[in-house]
């Protein structure tokens, strides 16, 4: 690495209690035990994922920031400063990869533009993990995020979903808050086509992982999955 500037380090961490040998590679946590500014998500969040990553300094002497929900130019440079002035900085999300399906895109975004190097770490992502288990398309896919709350607009959105899938072969992932899963898994049920293929994955990675593809038809017939408050995508092919 650079002696005269630091280096964004894209730091992976677990998707749930899952101890880091299982999910990171030994460089990446060595790489990561030498960090000592990280910029993240939530804080509390981040001292445990530290303490996960057997991080070997005591916390009280990083410096760990919270990246604001709608940072300034300047608030982004103020969280880099360390990198310019030659530390590696690591940036962390609650869960999974950084930048990916996270607000951490944008400092990532502001370090290219200060020339800052950027170096993404190998580790979890429940999106991509979740694609290459479902035996749908993975040719051609997309992340949609969270579909609206409301029923009549999350109808909706599905009903699109379907259909852009149906006329593009393509897989499309989303993802909901887990207390709302159930209500999403019965909108689907309700609203997609019987021969459309339905993936449910859940608790990606950790011992109570669960992933299972099925067409409509047959969730419809079969046993519901306990899918109350666990981390869990949906994708779907028509």
């Amino acid at each position: 690495m650079s002696t005269e500037r630091g280096t964004l380090v894209l730091v992976p961490v677990s998707l749930g209690v899952t101890p880091w040998q299982h999910f990171l590679p030994d460089h990446a946590q060595g790489i990561t035990a030498g960090i000592r500014h990280f910029v993240v998500e939530n804080p509390k969040a981040a001292r445990t994922q530290l303490k996960r990553l057997d991080h070997p300094a005591p916390l009280r002497d990083l410096s760990i920031v919270q990246l604001p929900d709608k940072g300034s130019t300047a608030e982004l440079d103020q969280l880099l400063a360390p990198a310019l002035a030659g530390h590696d900085i690591g940036l962390m999300s609650d869960a999974g990869c950084p930048a990916v399906a996270d607000p951490g895109a944008r400092l990532v975004a502001r370090a290219h533009a200060l020339g800052l190097r950027v170096r993404p770490l190998v580790g979890p992502s429940s999106i991509l993990l979740a694609l290459m288990a479902c035996g749908l398309n993975g040719q051609s896919f997309a992340f949609c995020g969270y579909l609206p709350v409301a029923g009549d607009e999350r109808d909706t959105r599905i009903r699109r979903l379907e259909e852009e899938s149906r006329k593009l072969g393509r897989t499309q992932i989303f993802i909901e808050t887990p207390y709302r899963n159930e209500r999403m898994f019965d909108a689907l049920l309700s609203v997609c086509n019987p021969a459309t293929r339905l993936c449910v994955a859940m608790d990606v990675t950790t011992e109570a992982e669960w992933i299972l593809t099925q067409n409509i038809a047959h969730w419809r017939k079969g046993e519901r999955p306990d899918l109350a408050r666990r981390p869990a995508l949906f994708l779907i092919l028509a």
